[in-house]
């Protein structure tokens, strides 16, 4: 059954499918299921799909910090980010290209983890690299 897209936001409409490959991959993880989801978003990616990410103030400076220690936090929509309670100090739509292309520049994180409570997948920079079409073979 489809979702009623008329209240999302623009860039999150869409992203139903990146939920539904990802519980795909879950219940059965093999190779070709990864590419399919990866393939998936990286087709989101390319329609100007966005993701929700969390950021927490830092609190020995005016700077925003991406929410996570070593893996920044995204979400498919704002049904996947109530799902981790209050936990997620604060949020914003950010396009997934640019998202994606910072993370690989940023040493100290390892990726981006995608719905952390529930649809999970862990993108680590090689499939991000993967995603944009940057990687190497």
């Amino acid at each position: 059954m489809n979702k009623d897209n008329s209240k999302v936001d623009k860039g999150l409409q869409g992203n139903e499918k990146i939920e539904e490959a990802i519980a795909t991959l879950q219940s059965q993880s093999t190779p070709e299921l990864l590419a399919h989801a990866l393939t998936v978003i990286r087709r989101r990616m390319k329609e100007q799909g966005q993701l929700i990410i969390a950021v927490e103030p830092s609190p020995l400076s005016n700077e925003m910090n991406v929410h996570g220690k070593n893996w920044w936090v995204a979400f498919t929509g704002f049904d996947e980010e109530l799902k981790g309670g209050d936990s997620v100090k604060s949020t914003f739509l950010t396009d997934m290209d640019k998202l994606f292309q910072s993370a690989l520049t940023v040493d100290e994180i390892e990726g981006v983890i995608i719905n952390p409570w529930n649809r999970t997948i862990m993108l680590n920079k090689r499939l991000i690299s993967i995603i944009l079409g940057t990687a190497d073979n």
